[in-house]
């Protein structure tokens, strides 16, 4: 009864509209109490959780994906991918997805890849005759690309928690992210072939190599940047924690230096944005980890792992139980918070029945992602209709293939391990 009372109160503070950091730590807090528990062990657990070399690469991912946004990267992969896949029936849909695919290298944020590409493409699809609200969901949609493919501020949460390699993490997401990305240009593909949908059919023009090859020049940058990051890690250059410095310092040198787009007066603002992240972010994966602790010391993970084997002992049921789990707990808790309080669990369960752990990892990150764009609590789908200055409701009522074409990929995923275990195995050996 503690542990449902605790969950109960915890979302009944999420939908009273207290930040999710607020409700977390208040919940965890009053737990410690109610349990007769000394409150200064709920501090000391933040701490805890924060200590850990693998998390110290966060800051540094965030601030350069701040330095390459505001250096206009954005505006130059959208151009880009106008150029390979405009001339292609729903040409300015396909590029929103190519461009997320190319922006996913330089932030491993869904919502900044969400606003950095929805600001710029949300209005000119609006122009070219789409609703808001497909245009709204299709963004969202394929901002989850940005988490999934490396590198991403939740595989290094996941894996610092879970004591998961985080290089076997970022090469985990590289296949499932493209498969994303192929899932979403042949829906939108399919819609350009369906009564109703006629502005799909509008195209860019033909394509033309050299306009294309001019392009590259423009972003050769973000195309050099998983080779860098990838490269390094593969080669053991560096660790994939050092990796957040390494491309840290190269979005500074071609924002100031290569790009010019970023000037030194601009430094104060993009310093303190990044903060506000980084501790926003920090702060959600302190207060879960007390409170992880506490579901812990209640012994959660026992019960919920009975509770599932009482359904079903089978490893596929099991693992398939999981992500509906996380698809249905992100319907209405923030996706980070859910990842990180369920991670223990996750972990526990895992290693009972003997999942991959790089496998397991990348599912759950996966599911927690599509969650962001599943009403009623669906911060992509937010950020993408306020950009389209469209209704919510029919954004809502647009979502849904783009929802049940990431579910049917996850689900890919799951069956076929391989899409994400094959390059950690041949090139880690894990």
């Amino acid at each position: 009864m503690m542990l449902l009372g605790l969950f109960i109160i915890l979302l009944l503070a999420i939908f009273l509209g207290i930040p999710v950091l607020l409700a977390i730590g208040a919940v965890g807090l009053v737990g410690f109490i109610l349990n007769d528990l000394n409150p200064a062990f709920f501090p000391q657990k933040m701490f805890a959780m924060l200590d850990s070399f693998s998390l110290l690469a966060l800051p540094y991912f965030i601030l350069a994906g701040e330095l390459m946004t505001r250096g206009g990267l954005s505006k130059k992969l959208v151009e880009f991918a106008e150029k390979v896949v405009g001339h292609v029936r729903g040409g300015l849909g396909h590029a929103s997805v190519l461009a997320n695919i190319v922006f996913a290298n330089v932030s491993g944020s869904s919502t900044a890849a969400t606003v950095a590409i929805g600001s710029i493409l949300i209005p000119a699809m609006k122009e070219r005759g789409y609703k808001g609200g497909f245009a709204a969901s299709l963004i969202a949609a394929s901002g989850i690309i940005g988490p999934i493919i490396p590198p991403s501020m939740t595989m290094i949460v996941y894996g610092s928690m879970a004591g998961v390699s985080i290089g076997g993490l970022f090469l985990a997401g590289i296949i499932p992210g493209l498969l994303i990305g192929a899932g979403l240009v042949g829906l939108i593909f399919l819609f350009s072939m369906l009564p109703g949908f006629d502005e799909l059919r509008k195209t860019t023009g033909r394509f033309d190599l050299m306009e294309v090859l001019k392009s590259v020049k423009s972003v050769w940058v973000a195309l050099l940047a998983p080779v860098i990051i990838l490269g390094g890690i593969l080669g053991g250059v560096f660790t994939a924690t050092e990796a957040g410095v390494v491309t840290c310092f190269y979005a500074f040198v071609v924002s100031l230096l290569i790009y010019r787009t970023v000037k030194w007066s601009d430094l104060p603002g993009i310093l303190v944005n990044a903060a506000i992240t980084t501790a926003m972010v920090v702060g959600i994966i302190a207060v879960a980890g007390g409170l992880g602790w506490l579901l812990s010391y209640l012994d959660f993970n026992t019960a919920a792992l009975s509770a599932i084997t009482s359904v079903s002992s089978d490893p596929t049921i099991v693992m398939l139980m999981l992500i509906a789990v996380m698809l249905f707990m992100t319907m209405f808790v923030e996706s980070l918070a859910v990842l990180v309080i369920m991670i223990p669990v996750i972990v526990h369960i895992g290693s009972q029945f003997g999942f991959n752990p790089i496998h397991l990892g990348l599912l759950m990150v996966f599911a927690t992602q599509i969650g962001a764009t599943t009403p009623p609590v669906a911060v992509l789908l937010f950020v993408a209709t306020s950009i389209a200055k469209t209704p919510y409701d029919q954004t809502i009522r647009c979502c849904w293939p783009f929802v049940l074409t990431l579910i049917a990929i996850l689900l890919l995923c799951a069956f076929v391990p391989a899409t994400a275990t094959f390059l950690p195995h041949y090139f880690l050996g894990q």
